[in-house]
Formats: C-alpha cells, sequence, structure tokens
C-alpha cells in the first residue's frame, strides 16, 4: 500500500484506457446531460461539435474510475476536499482510445493531523493515438502516512 511518503513532486502514473461507445454516451446523457450533441447524431453534426461527443461529465467519470483503478485502490487515499480546476479541451468521440495519466504536482503533510497529507495530482486524459489531451484536472488528495 502507497503512503503519503511514497509521493514525491513529478512523478508520474500511467493508469490505463478506456473507450465509450455511443450508445453509452448516449445512455449517459440521456441520464444526467441530455443536450442534443450528447444524445441524437443528427443534430450532433449540425452543432459546433460536428459529431457526437461525450457529456463532459461522464469523460470526468472516465478519468475518476480509471484513477482508481489505476493507482487509487493501491494507496492509503483518505478522500479529497474537492478539485481545483477541472477543463474539458477536446471533445471526446465513440470510441476512441483515452489514457489517463496522474502526475504529483505537489506534496503537503497535514499540520493539523498527522496521520496523513495532501498529495496534489494533475490528472489527464489524452486520446491515446494522438496524445491530445483531451480532458484535465487538479486535485488534491489526502494519502494516509501508515502510522
Amino acid at each position: 500500500m502507497l503512503t503519503f511518503a511514497d509521493f514525491q513532486p513529478g512523478q508520474s502514473f500511467a493508469l490505463g484506457r478506456r473507450s465509450l461507445s455511443a450508445a453509452e454516451i448516449k445512455a449517459f446523457a440521456a441520464d444526467y446531460d441530455p443536450q442534443p450533441f450528447h444524445t441524437d447524431e443528427t443534430a450532433a453534426a449540425a452543432s459546433a461539435f460536428e459529431g457526437l461527443c461525450a457529456s463532459g461529465w461522464q469523460t470526468a467519470g472516465v478519468f475518476m474510475r480509471l484513477f482508481v483503478d489505476g493507482l487509487l485502490h493501491r494507496t492509503a487515499s483518505m478522500g479529497s476536499p474537492g478539485v481545483d480546476a477541472l477543463r474539458w479541451l477536446a471533445p471526446v468521440r465513440p470510441d476512441q482510445d483515452l489514457e489517463g495519466r496522474a502526475t504529483v504536482e505537489a506534496v503537503k503533510p497535514s499540520r493539523s493531523r498527522p496521520d496523513r497529507g495532501f498529495v496534489t495530482f494533475r490528472c489527464e486524459l489524452l486520446d491515446a493515438a494522438t496524445g491530445t489531451v483531451v480532458f484535465t484536472m487538479t486535485a488534491p488528495l489526502m494519502i494516509g502516512t501508515g502510522g
């Protein structure tokens, strides 16, 4: 199990890959973000996105799943106080292969709780074929010290 002491600025973690089918994009959008460029291929083609694309919230969910499976499940994670920045930089298309990456930006021991520290990650989803970054998030996580 990785603890707070195991993280250093500059470390980068590959988190795995995931894609979304058109059906998954439409189903998520129907429940949570029913805008036409997420739900209807004809309307999406006529939109500024020029085709069906995933909701940014679904994209964030894809990243979170990769983050948990690729790193957090093997850490002394104690949750997060929130997200400092979240950006959707390019549309995510059906069957686009996405690759997750988390890079440690900062580590800071807790002043009031010696059993934990804060590890701030720069989180990214990239188009695996082109390397284009489609999503970024900066997130501090509380990681236990193991003591």
